[in-house]
């Protein structure tokens, strides 16, 4: 399949789960599709894209491992995406392999996730909680920062900075996960 027949079959993704499930079982069973999604997803300015994010997405919940070979794409361009639709899911990817990578059993991220992978990932994270994001993009930003705030000493206090600054202008959603990530923080110090 084209990078040209995957886009024109992205325009039967909805939003049901179903759908978007059936689609990235389409890709898992054709890996070498994922730099074509990849390609697609990266077209920030085309609602198309946020469609490629979503089954990348599920891509990525259901076979983290498939989508290992494309990390360097995919790191260096996350900054670029801007659609909400297409940030949300782009999100969640980050940390899906923040959470793979300080797990204990998923080997395979914690050797190919370096220090340059894992820059452009923060650097992407700070970014969306800082600016006008919906609640769900900061609450996987901010999941994936306090995650690596084990590792970098700089990271807890820079998150704890945003989260109490942003905390009583935000959601009820955001407050939640807020409170939880800065309770985490403040036992790490006690």
């Amino acid at each position: 399949m084209t990078t040209d027949q995957l886009y024109a079959e992205l325009n039967y993704v909805d939003h049901s789960r179903a759908n978007r499930l059936k689609y990235a079982n389409l890709i898992l069973e054709q890996p070498e599709l994922i730099p074509e999604l990849l390609s697609i997803v990266f077209k920030v300015d085309d609602k198309t894209s946020c469609k490629a994010a979503w089954i990348l997405e599920f891509v990525c919940s259901e076979n983290l491992e498939a989508f290992i070979p494309y990390l360097e794409l995919f790191t260096e361009n996350i900054y670029r995406v801007h659609l909400d639709s297409a940030v949300r899911p782009v999100a969640k990817i980050c940390e899906y392999l923040t959470k793979a990578y300080y797990s204990k059993t998923e080997e395979t991220v914690l050797k190919v996730l370096s220090d340059s992978h894992k820059d452009l990932i923060i650097t992407a994270c700070f970014d969306w909680m800082i600016s006008d994001e919906k609640v769900a993009t900061k609450a996987y930003s901010m999941n994936t920062l306090y995650l690596f705030g084990q590792d970098f000493d700089w990271i807890h206090p820079e998150l704890t900075l945003i989260l109490e600054r942003d905390f009583h202008r935000q959601s009820a959603g955001f407050k939640a996960r807020a409170r939880q990530i800065l309770t985490k923080i403040k036992k790490e110090y006690e």
